[in-house]
């Protein structure tokens, strides 16, 4: 669940997701979307729009076990498929409508969470005011459900090799 603005949040042995992107480009809103539409027990979910950084603040401070970032990513799949990306590449392959790069971001928040994983789903278009295309609707909609179930064994890895699932 979404917190209201001012709202207290009880925090404590949590998972956090952050969905990142501009919602007013089209399918680079996804992230947003996921965040606001994400609610499991023992999660917390917030929209980032296009400023991650502007959280950091309270990742430090509630040091979550697991953080989950959504985003859209340039993957060459269908719209509407999903990867697990490693960090590392995330540079060439998010698309880049935010002020800091998510790598940098990740680098900075692997001192105060245990694990960070990384999503990238790929986007149909990125036209001002489309919305979210329908192809991408359906798939967020099934990421939404393995967020879930925290069904990480059936999110694809971007690369071979078996890469584990989070706690």
């Amino acid at each position: 669940m979404v917190p209201a603005r001012g709202q207290q949040v009880e925090w404590a042995a949590m998972k956090l997701l952050l969905g990142v992107g501009n919602d007013l480009l089209g399918d680079d809103g996804l992230g947003p979307y996921v965040a606001n539409h994400f609610a499991a027990p023992g999660w917390k979910a917030i929209d980032c729009g296009t400023a991650p950084e502007n959280f950091t603040s309270l990742v430090k401070r509630h040091s979550p076990e697991l953080l989950v970032i959504v985003d859209a990513a340039e993957l060459g799949l269908p719209p509407g498929e999903f990867r697990r990306l490693r960090p590392e590449r995330a540079e060439t392959m998010l698309i880049s409508t935010h002020t800091l790069p998510i790598s940098t971001l990740i680098s900075y928040l692997e001192d105060y969470c245990p694990e960070i994983v990384l999503i990238g789903v790929q986007p149909r278009q990125l036209e001002l005011g489309a919305g979210l295309s329908e192809q991408v609707s359906r798939g967020v909609g099934r990421l939404l459900a393995l967020l879930r179930d925290e069904a990480w064994e059936q999110i694809p890895c971007d690369e071979e090799g078996d890469w584990g699932s989070p706690r």
